[in-house]
């Protein structure tokens, strides 16, 4: 009985040990919840001592969180490409150290820059700021950097890196596409400038994207960029931003500043990604005006006008004027020719002349910027530059002789001689102007111009033109009717 009693004992206070574990917390465990909430206090005021007493470049004020929320934002935008080909193109420029700053010049004539990574536009202050760039730099953007005249009417930019402690001028609107920076300052308005210094260079930087490019435009004028607009919509999808007086900050992974000048009217296929060329050029300008001859092989209709190749002459009315101008039309339609008269100015449709010219198999007039319509003839055809008088020919052929080749384009050239210039009637016969043009140009551009562009006009001889006329017809490949 003693030995049941002891073990019914010792089953009582087993029983109690077992309640009071139940009913009362461990200590170790409450030990717990003091070091965690005491880990947390610490915590707590760590981050309000820090946010007192420390500085640091981007502290997580409301500005920064905005700040980096943007950033990551027009990270997440950057990347998401309209269609495959975007995607690699903003792949490729990802893989390019962020905050860079590259700048070249294939020529004398051009600077241009590209900046990666997070950069903000504000044009209203002419300031493209580059996160993680090392210094400023300046850049003019257009493709006349030699000469300080035409230099002058363009608008100086500046890259700056983001202040240090300083958050940056905050996005306004996010852009998924690069951006070009360009002027259409300096000498626009010369139909020669506005293609050799503007058109020619913005194709050159910008047909690499296949329209997926903004252009934003320094030294805006309306009236030019609608002279044109036909052409830049076929290289940008986008409106164009008049940025001088934009109002917004706009944000992108990649920006370029300044157009790319190769050659007059001209592009350097070496030079370009694929090997594009001034033929590819000269096919954007058929696709923006509507162009229908791509080579100046005539039609099969026995009855088409086609059938006579047709000669345009390019008209003047102020100086480097045909006297004879209707003279000379009549001789050309005795020769089969099909002859039309244009003359374009500042007011001209660029759409209505690109069609004439492109319908016309020869083209011919006096050195000038009229002559820049080249580039509306299809392939094959003939350019017929009238040289004027006084040894131009190194200007005669930089300007259009060279071009012409690449355009694929027949060049010939009528050099006026002293009978047949004014010239001979304002100066004696034995003046430098006459005997001795060299002279005169060691004076510089200014005198060249004012004597013999401005002052002169011509009146070729019919004989000597008609032969230049008849070596013409020999490069068309047209069947002349009998």
């Amino acid at each position: 009985m003693k030995v049941g009693e002891d073990r019914g004992e010792e089953g009582r206070r087993k029983g109690m040990k077992s309640q009071r574990n139940l009913s009362r917390p461990e200590p170790r465990r409450v030990g717990n919840v003091v070091i965690i909430a005491a880990m947390l206090l610490s915590l707590c005021i760590l981050s309000l001592i820090k946010a007192r007493y420390c500085s640091t470049p981007y502290e997580k004020s409301d500005g920064n969180m905005r700040f980096e929320a943007e950033r990551k934002e027009s990270l997440k935008i950057a990347t998401e490409a309209e269609d495959h080909k975007g995607e690699e193109e903003e792949d490729a420029s990802d893989s390019i150290e962020a905050g860079r700053v590259t700048c070249f010049q294939e020529t004398k004539r051009s600077e241009t820059c590209e900046a990666h990574g997070d950069i903000r536009v504000q044009g209203s202050s002419l300031t493209i700021f580059v996160d993680q760039m090392q210094q400023e730099k300046k850049i003019k953007p257009y493709s006349r950097k030699h000469d300080p005249v035409a230099m002058a009417h363009i608008s100086e930019w500046t890259f700056k890196p983001f202040a240090g402690g300083q958050p940056p001028p905050a996005c306004t609107v996010n852009h998924s596409v690069p951006a070009l920076v360009f002027s259409v300052g300096g000498f626009t308005g010369n139909l020669f400038h506005d293609y050799t210094d503007l058109l020619v260079p913005v194709f050159i930087t910008s047909h690499k994207y296949h329209g997926k490019v903004q252009f934003l435009m320094s030294n805006y004028k309306s009236w030019w960029v609608n002279k044109f607009m036909q052409i830049f919509k076929q290289l940008s999808k986008y409106e164009m931003i008049d940025i001088d007086n934009d109002q917004e900050v706009r944000c992108f992974r990649r920006v370029v500043v300044g157009p790319t000048f190769h050659k007059e009217i001209g592009v350097d296929p070496s030079k370009t990604p694929g090997g594009y060329s001034v033929v590819d050029f000269k096919k954007v300008l058929r696709e923006a005006f509507g162009l229908e001859r791509a080579t100046a092989t005539p039609t099969g209709d026995q009855w088409d006008i086609r059938r006579k190749p047709r000669l345009l002459i390019i008209s003047r009315k102020s100086t480097r004027m045909f006297l004879n101008e209707r003279k000379m039309v009549d001789m050309a339609t005795s020769l089969g020719f099909d002859v039309r008269i244009g003359e374009a100015d500042i007011n001209t449709e660029v759409s209505k002349f690109a069609r004439l010219v492109n319908s016309a198999d020869v083209m011919i007039g006096v050195h000038g910027a009229g002559l820049t319509n080249m580039v509306f003839l299809p392939a094959g055809a003939v350019l017929i530059q009238v040289v004027p008088y006084g040894g131009l020919e190194w200007l005669a052929r930089s300007t259009f002789h060279d071009p012409a080749k690449d355009m694929e384009i027949n060049y010939m050239e009528y050099k006026i001689q002293l009978d047949e210039t004014t010239l001979s009637e304002q100066y004696p016969k034995d003046h430098p102007v006459l005997k001795d043009y060299y002279s005169i140009h060691k004076q510089g551009w200014d005198a060249i111009k004012t004597i013999y562009l401005d002052k002169q006009n011509v009146r070729p001889h019919l004989g000597r033109l008609k032969i230049t006329l008849q070596e013409a017809l020999k490069l068309l490949p047209h069947t002349h009717p009998n």
